[in-house]
């Protein structure tokens, strides 16, 4: 059994993590697009007059909806990997992901107009 401790083991869970980015922006046109809403909403929430727990809000809410992103994008590779025959499971599977995704844009979408409606209007 070999197995890796301490600092290789984080510099080889880094590598994987990166070797992940590079795989969903490769591959993935929403990662893409999310990934650079998430650009835009940091320069914005930096750029807004705002206290510091509704700055980390805004711009936890728009990350949250990239992490997600992967992590959707993980379970639709797993399941293609699978095997591209209809199964009721891979399908509920791929949608549920899509779905985590889709309460998270609402979620970011509800954070800041609340915030920008407290502020602004």
């Amino acid at each position: 059994m070999n197995s890796t401790t301490g600092l290789t083991r984080i510099v080889k869970a880094a590598g994987y993590s990166v070797k992940g980015l590079k795989a969903a922006w490769k591959h993935e046109a929403a990662f893409r697009q999310e990934l650079m809403l998430m650009i835009v909403a940091v320069v914005i929430a930096a750029w807004l007059d705002v206290s510091i727990v509704e700055r980390i809000l805004l711009i936890g809410c728009v990350t949250l909806v990239v992490i997600l992103e992967i992590v959707n994008s993980a379970i639709e590779a797993v399941v293609d990997r699978i095997g591209s025959e209809f199964h009721e499971l891979s399908g509920r599977a791929k949608d549920m992901g899509s779905a985590a995704v889709f309460v998270a844009l609402w979620l970011s979408a509800f954070i800041w107009v609340s915030i920008l409606w407290g502020h602004y209007m």
